[in-house]
């Protein structure tokens, strides 16, 4: 009977037979890889016992066991040169697994290692963080110099190889770009030598930023006074691209030394890539430096000045070092790079927004014309600033108070107290929260084949949506994303962002980004194509309208977004632009009757295949027609608990009623607490006529435009004319 022996045990038994050999200076070929896993698995590779990829974990595990003796009382210089000889004896890693992938396991040269352990000047009262400890080899070298090690990985073989190696030290299973939140309360470290994963996150699937999140996350953890050593991707630099991830990043540490070794240091890992060793100390300072680029770490050995000396540590509850958590919210904006200014000391804890309600509402602001200034109506934010400019809304509307609200969104609390986003704006996450928090009357049943909901006693709760009729220039798009980020702070991480066309994805990641997020959290849907399924575990899923509507025969893209949202998504679907979906009832065109849009088709068939969705429509023209509001069927105008059984009835009444009733639609929603819409003013600005006399050959060619015009309009009434009669006939 065959014994089936555990991976970890199999990996470090072979790790034990090879650890002596290193230190009897016996040669370690392929061979001796595959004499050793197979003696410790009981069996060979092809008969399944053991996969190639063991064998090279086990050397990595042996070189933690066995460096330690090899060079432990050896000088820095000497230690490197012998790590660098022994590095060139030992096979190349050429066997990848999908495991390794999956968790960036590309371990740290041994003379690099050394080389980090240097520059991090650890003493005995040293307590050392190793957040990506692999199978433990800086770690091997540390511990030796400080008081205690706390190590973290995620993946569990090499989680339990590091508890068998590391006996008696606690070793964590964390995402590493999580770190700081869930060690919370735990021991902090005063140190951090670190390797992070440069491209994939376990949150966020393929990722540019997964190291800088890593580090930030050590960061936020670490001791203030601290110091992180940092072998980060070659890209991560104050240069031009890369300036505000990086500032961001290092917010609230200064950089003392900055390294770049070139291509070639982990060939024998099996990977060509360059790197930048980053010696980091967690108080506010300068944070560009020179950086010293050789092609070996014994030659940036060579190159290195005097290694400067730590900073004192300081009392975490005496300090308030910014904590900006890149890992979770915090953002890299867009925009011209910015000189580094040290601030004074902040927080950035994630805290309700205080806000007082109003028994009374506030008096209507002064009236302009048939403008009011615009002022919230039940509630006062005392931290939040007024907006950056005046905002007025239409006096009918300013008349009407909006609802006391009770939902409390929770934001990161600079975004308030920094002014990131106004009273106004905030305004607009508190009611849109408040709405999302009930349901429509009734329950519904749904066919893919119709657009209206069908009351059904055993139907789905519908929840209700929020509009947002903001006019250009008040910032509805950092509006939208201030609603996507109260949810992703409670761990609600899919949210679908719909707008005109594919352009304005900069803009989604520009206004995402002002209050907080990185710009790989928006995902263009473009990465996939139609019948893919959508990879990303989390993010904003990007939507142009007019791929919404798209589709093949097998498949559309309705139907791939509702797979990765799945059926119970209660995520935020902003409809940007919403009066994009404006035609989906059809109705009377100048040329004689309209089908519906499909765009506006695939915008209701999009809310009602997600019941549990968080719908914000926002729009600066809802609706120039009430047939166009056909779109917001979570708005709650018609059906259950209304004046209007269904849709046609609201459009028929309403429409007969003209501009009143539609403003009387408008004042109904304010007062209902799913409707805001302020504008800019236009108060102190001055203009001039500027007029412009046509000449005669001006006048000529527009009038002959006219007249093309005019034979193209009357050709298309008689080919509808035409068509019209051949369908009567057929019908007859």
């Amino acid at each position: 009977m065959t014994t089936t022996i555990p991976r970890a045990s199999a990996i470090l038994g072979a790790a034990r037979t090879l650890a002596a050999k290193l230190l009897l200076a016996v040669p370690i070929g392929r061979a001796a890889l595959s004499e050793a896993m197979t003696e410790s698995a009981g069996g060979n590779d092809a008969a399944g016992a053991w996969q190639q990829r063991d064998s090279f974990e086990a050397l990595e595990v042996a070189l933690s066991l066995a460096i330690p003796d090899l060079v432990g009382r050896m000088d820095v210089s000497a230690a490197i040169s012998t790590l660098e000889a022994l590095s060139r004896e030992l096979p190349t890693h050429t066997v990848r697994s999908e495991d390794q992938i999956q968790f960036q396991q590309f371990s740290t040269p041994p003379e690099l290692v050394r080389l980090a352990v240097h520059l991090a000047r650890l003493s005995c009262d040293d307590v050392l963080l190793e957040p990506s400890a692999g199978t433990g080899i800086i770690a091997s070298l540390a511990k030796g110099a400080v008081k205690d090690l706390i190590l973290n990985e995620l993946e569990p073989t090499r989680a339990d190889l590091l508890e068998a190696v590391f006996a008696g030290t606690k070793v964590y299973r964390h995402d590493g770009a999580k770190l700081s939140a869930l060690l919370s309360g735990t021991e902090r470290p005063s140190v951090a030598v670190m390797n992070p994963p440069f491209s994939v996150s376990q949150s966020r699937g393929q990722d540019q930023n997964t190291a800088a999140r890593h580090l930030r996350a050590a960061l936020d953890h670490l001791l203030p006074g601290g110091r992180i050593v940092a072998i980060m991707p070659d890209w991560f630099s104050p240069s031009a691209r890369y300036e505000e991830t990086f500032r961001r990043t290092l917010e609230g540490a200064r950089v003392v030394l900055s390294l770049r070794l070139d291509k070639g240091g982990y060939a024998k890992h099996g990977t060509g890539i360059a790197v930048r060793v980053l010696v980091i100390d967690k108080v506010p300072g300068e944070i560009g430096v020179s950086t010293i680029n050789r092609g070996s770490v014994g030659e940036l050995f060579a190159a290195l000045p005097t290694v400067p000396l730590r900073a004192p540590l300081r009392d975490p509850a005496q300090s308030g070092a910014p904590r900006p958590k890149l890992s979770l919210f915090r953002s890299v904006k867009t925009g011209p790079a910015r000189p580094v200014i040290v601030r004074a000391a902040q927080t950035n804890e994630v805290r309700p927004v205080a806000y007082e309600v109003l028994d009374e509402p506030a008096a209507m602001g002064e009236q302009r014309g048939v403008y009011a200034d615009y002022r919230p109506s039940r509630v006062v934010i005392a931290e939040a600033g007024e907006h950056p400019t005046h905002l007025v809304e239409s006096a009918a509307m300013a008349s009407i108070a909006a609802p006391k609200p009770s939902y409390v969104p929770s934001l990161p609390e600079r975004t308030v107290t920094a002014r990131l986003l106004s009273a106004a704006q905030l305004e607009t996450v508190i009611y849109a929260g408040e709405a999302w928090s009930r349901d429509l009357h009734g329950r519904f049943s749904h066919s893919s084949s119709e657009l209206a909901l069908k009351e059904n006693p055993d139907g789905q709760l519908y929840r209700t949506g929020f509009f947002l009729g903001d006019g250009t220039g008040a910032g509805k798009g950092r509006q939208a994303a201030a609603c996507i980020l109260d949810q992703w702070l409670q761990g609600n991480r899919r949210h679908i962002w719909i707008s005109k066309n594919a352009p304005l994805l900069e803009d989604a990641q520009r206004d995402w980004t002002a209050i907080g997020g990185l710009p790989s959290d928006i995902l263009d849907l473009a990465r996939w194509k139609i019948g893919e399924e959508i990879t990303a575990p989390e993010g904003i899923l990007f939507v142009p309208y007019g791929t919404l509507r798209s589709s093949r025969v097998e498949d559309t893209r309705l139907d791939q977004i509702v797979r990765w949202a799945g059926e119970d998504f209660e995520g935020v679907i902003v409809f940007d632009e919403a009066h994009e979906m404006g035609g989906v009832a059809g109705g009377e065109g100048a040329l004689g009757q309209k089908q519906g849009s499909l765009q506006g088709i695939a915008g209701v068939l999009f809310q009602n295949t997600l019941p549990r969705a968080r719908v914000l429509y926002a729009s600066a023209t809802g609706a120039s027609d009430v047939n166009n509001l056909a779109y917001a069927v979570r708005l709650g105008l018609w059906g259950p608990g209304t004046a209007f059984a269904n849709r046609e009835q609201f459009i028929s009444e309403i429409r007969d009623g003209g501009i009143a009733a539609m403003e009387l639609v408008a004042r109904d929603l304010k007062a209902s607490g799913l409707y805001l819409a302020r504008a800019l003013s236009f108060a102190g600005i001055e203009y001039d006529i500027l007029r412009h006399d046509l000449t005669p050959e001006q006048i000529a060619v527009y009038d002959t435009y006219c007249e093309a015009w005019g034979i193209l309009c009357a050709a298309a009434h008689k080919i509808a004319y035409r068509e019209e009669a051949i369908m009567r006939r057929n019908a007859a």
